[in-house]
């Protein structure tokens, strides 16, 4: 049975902003400027020492190799959203 994937926005039009966090969070930890999702992906590869073709074909990547690309990423994104929640809600009261 497929499984369906549930890690979609919310909100569609903030994917852009979150491309540019994931690129800033990426840039942060390498000390390299990204410019694109392209870059950004690839660099996460890179560090994960997972295969990943820019302009090819990536469907015959497994799921762990995917997980592996994100994963210290994703953590540190979380963070970040915190942080700025919590700078935001700082600032009503």
């Amino acid at each position: 049975m497929a499984r369906r994937r549930r890690n979609q926005l919310l909100v569609p039009e903030a994917r852009a902003e979150m491309e540019r966090l994931k690129a800033r969070v990426v840039s942060d930890q390498t000390g390299k400027v990204l410019h694109n999702s392209v870059e950004t992906k690839a660099e996460m590869a890179r560090q994960a020492g997972v295969s990943f073709q820019p302009k090819g074909y990536n469907g015959d990547m497994k799921t762990e190799e995917a997980g592996k690309m994100g994963g210290s990423v994703g953590g540190q994104m979380v963070k970040e959203l915190v942080k700025m929640a919590e700078e935001e809600l700082s600032k009503r009261k």
